[in-house]
C-alpha cells in the first residue's frame, strides 16, 4: 500500500479548539492512529490504546474493521477488562481471515479465563488445532497450558510445558507480553515475525517466544540457554536489559532491544539495538550544526524523557562548539504554552521593560513586544500531540520564521492534523517516510498477516529489523550493515546500533525532503 493511501484512509476529520491566552490560534485533537495507540500502550495506558483502536475501527470496513476490533480487544483484556473485550468482539462482522478467526478464538479463551469460567475455556481451546502463525501458536499453548492446570488436567499442562522445552536450536525472542508493556511488546513481536515470514522458507531460523512478563529475565534466559538458543533477542524494558546485562549464567550472544545506560557496563557478546530518542536529539544537534546555526533556544516536555533528550542535544550541540541560549520546559497537561515560549524567546524580558519605563515615565506607551534576535533556532523536541499545540504558538509568537527542529516523535502520519507542523524538520525512519523497502513490506504484510498489514507503527518497523539483525549477527557477526525499515543500521565500536535516518520536513501536512544542507 502506498504511503499516499495509508494517509488517505488513516485520516481523521478533527475538532478544532480555541487555545486560551492565543485568540488568534486554533489546533487539532490527537486523531486515533496507530502510532498514538502505541505511544498510550507505552506509557502504560492500555485501556486509552483499546479506545484509540476502537476510534480507528469505525473509521474503516471490512477485514480492516474487524482487524482493529482484534487489537482492541486484546488491549482491554491487558487493561484486566475483559468485559470490554467480550463488548468489541460482539461487533466484529462479516468474513475474517483464517487468522482473524484464530485470534477471536484465542480472545474468546482468554475472556473465558479471566472470567474464571476455567473449563468453558479448557473446551474452547481443545476443539482448536494448534495454529499455524508462530506467535499465535506460542499464544494457544500458553492459555491451554493455563487451562488445563485450573480444570484439573495436569498431564496436559506438563505435555505442553515439555513441548516448550524441548531442546532445539533456536532463537530465543524474550518480550514481556503479558503486562504493562504487552502492547507495545506485542507490536515488536508482529514485526520480528512478519520478517521472519519474509524470509525464504530455506533460511528462516526456529524462534521460541518467551514471555518475561509471566517469568524473570534471569529464568527466561536460563530456560532459553538450555533449550538450545543460539541467540537471543530481548529483552525489551530498560529494566529488564539491566537484568539482562547482570545475568551471570552462562548465555548465548544476546541483540538486547533497549539501550543500557551509562552507569551499566556490557557484559561480553551483548549487543544493543533502541530506537532511541536520545540518539535523534544528537542528530538534531549535528543538523544544526551543518546548517550554519550556532546559537539557539530549546523547549522541550517537563519530565525525564525531554530531559534526557534535551540534555543529549546540548552535549552534542556544545561539543561541536554551538550554544544553548535558553531553554524552558512545558507542561503536557495544559494546552497553552505562552509562559515557556514567551520565557525563551525573550519576550516576557521586552514585556517587564516596557512596564518598568512606563513606570518611569507615568505613562501608557505604544508597545509591540519582541523577541530576541539572536536565535538562530529552536529545538522543539515532543510528541505529536504537543508539537501540534506549541508549533502554533511559535507562529504567534513572532517565532514562525526561526528554522526549527525537532525528534521523530513529532510525527504521526495524517496530512489534516499535521498542517499546523508546516516547516517543521526532523529525521525518521523509512517505514514512516516511504521508500521500497517500507512498500514491499507493507504490500506482503497487507493480506498475509492476522492484522491485514495496518502495522504502520514504529515498533513494528522495529521489530522487523530486530529478526534481520538477529540473522545478520548468527551469520556475520563483524559484518552487520543492513538498510532497514528503521535506517540503516550498523554497530558501533561499542557493540550498540546507531542508525542513520532521513531527515524531512513537513509542507502543508505531507513529508518532503528536508532542504540540502548548505555548504
Amino acid at each position: 500500500m502506498s504511503f499516499a493511501r495509508w494517509i488517505k484512509r488513516s485520516a481523521l476529520i478533527v475538532t478544532l479548539l480555541a487555545l486560551s491566552g492565543c485568540p488568534s490560534l486554533t489546533t487539532v485533537a490527537p486523531p486515533p492512529s496507530v502510532d498514538r495507540a502505541a505511544s498510550l500502550e507505552q506509557s502504560g495506558d492500555i485501556a486509552g490504546a483499546a479506545r484509540v483502536y476502537e476510534g480507528l475501527a469505525a473509521q474503516n470496513s471490512g477485514a480492516d474493521r474487524n482487524a482493529y476490533l482484534l487489537r482492541a480487544a486484546h488491549a482491554w483484556l491487558g487493561a484486566q477488562r475483559a468485559e470490554e473485550a467480550a463488548r468489541v468482539l460482539g461487533g466484529l462482522e462479516g468474513n475474517l481471515t483464517p487468522e482473524q478467526q484464530t485470534e477471536r478464538a484465542l480472545l474468546l479463551a482468554e475472556i473465558a479465563l479471566d472470567r474464571g469460567q476455567i473449563q468453558d475455556a479448557w473446551r474452547q481451546l481443545s476443539a482448536m488445532t494448534t495454529p499455524a502463525n508462530v506467535a499465535q501458536a506460542a499464544r494457544y499453548r500458553d492459555l491451554k497450558a493455563r487451562a488445563a492446570l485450573g480444570a484439573g488436567h495436569p498431564e496436559a499442562a506438563e505435555a505442553l510445558a515439555r513441548e516448550q522445552t524441548e531442546i532445539a536450536p533456536h532463537i530465543a525472542l524474550l518480550l514481556p507480553l503479558t503486562g504493562r508493556t504487552n502492547a507495545a511488546a506485542i507490536s515488536v513481536r508482529e514485526g520480528f515475525l512478519a520478517a521472519w515470514y519474509q524470509a525464504p522458507a530455506a533460511q528462516r531460523l526456529r524462534v521460541r517466544i518467551y514471555d518475561t512478563g509471566t517469568e524473570s529475565v534471569a529464568d527466561a534466559v536460563t530456560r532459553a540457554a538450555g533449550s538450545g538458543a543460539e541467540l537471543i533477542v530481548g529483552p525489551l524494558t530498560r529494566e529488564e536489559v539491566i537484568a539482562a546485562a547482570q545475568f551471570a549464567g552462562a548465555r548465548p550472544t544476546m541483540l538486547a532491544l533497549n539501550f543500557l545506560g551509562p552507569e551499566t557496563p556490557a557484559p561480553a557478546r551483548f549487543y544493543q539495538y533502541a530506537l532511541s530518542p536520545e540518539d535523534e536529539a544528537r542528530l538534531a544537534a549535528r543538523r544544526v550544526l551543518e546548517d550554519h546555526h550556532r546559537r539557539g533556544v530549546a523547549l522541550a516536555p517537563a519530565g525525564d524523557w525531554g530531559t534526557r533528550v534535551l540534555a543529549a542535544f546540548r552535549e552534542e550541540l556544545t561539543a561541536g562548539g554551538g550554544e544553548l541560549i535558553a531553554s524552558a520546559t512545558i507542561d503536557a497537561s495544559r494546552t497553552d504554552y505562552s509562559e515557556a515560549v514567551t520565557q525563551v524567546l525573550g519576550i516576557s524580558e521586552s514585556q517587564a521593560r516596557d512596564r518598568r519605563l512606563e513606570g518611569v515615565l507615568g505613562t501608557k506607551l505604544q508597545f509591540e513586544p519582541r523577541r530576541r534576535a539572536d536565535i538562530g533556532f529552536i529545538f522543539s523536541p515532543a510528541p505529536a500531540n504537543i508539537e501540534r499545540l506549541l508549533r502554533p504558538q511559535l507562529r504567534f509568537h513572532f517565532a514562525g520564521d526561526i528554522p526549527t527542529y525537532a525528534t521523530s516523535a513529532a510525527f504521526e502520519p495524517d496530512v489534516r492534523a499535521n498542517q499546523d507542523l508546516d516547516g517543521l524538520m526532523f529525521p525518521d525512519m523509512p517505514w514512516m517516510i516511504g521508500g521500497d523497502l517500507a512498500e514491499a513490506v507493507r504490500a506482503a504484510v497487507h493480506d498475509a498477516w492476522p492484522n491485514g498489514g495496518l502495522q504502520r507503527s514504529r515498533l513494528f518497523a522495529f521489530g522487523f529489523d530486530a529478526y534481520r539483525l538477529a540473522a545478520a549477527l548468527r551469520n556475520h557477526p563483524g559484518e552487520v550493515d543492513i538498510e532497514g525499515l528503521t535506517g540503516r543500521l550498523s554497530f558501533d565500536a561499542e557493540h550498540r546500533i546507531r542508525r542513520q535516518l532521513t531527515w524531512v520536513q513537513l509542507h502543508d501536512g505531507e513529508l518532503r525532503p528536508a532542504p540540502t544542507v548548505a555548504q
